[in-house]
């Protein structure tokens, strides 16, 4: 009985030590994607990318 309480006591403290958060808004956490010339990136990659650097300058006034 003992070794199931420390059992479930170990799996929890795994279990909560994954759960942590970020503080801040996206423009605290967040960067600039800027990939380099050697990356193979895919049609939608490039669009996430565009669409990621674009609401940054937006949101952060990121420049290019």
């Amino acid at each position: 009985m003992k070794s199931i309480s420390l059992a479930a006591m170990m799996l929890m403290s795994v279990l909560l030590a994954g759960c942590a958060t970020t503080s801040g808004d996206f423009c605290d956490v967040a960067s600039p994607i800027r990939p380099s010339v050697q990356d193979q990136v895919t049609d939608g990659t490039k669009r996430q990318i565009v669409a990621h650097n674009d609401y940054g300058s937006r949101a952060c006034g990121w420049k290019s």
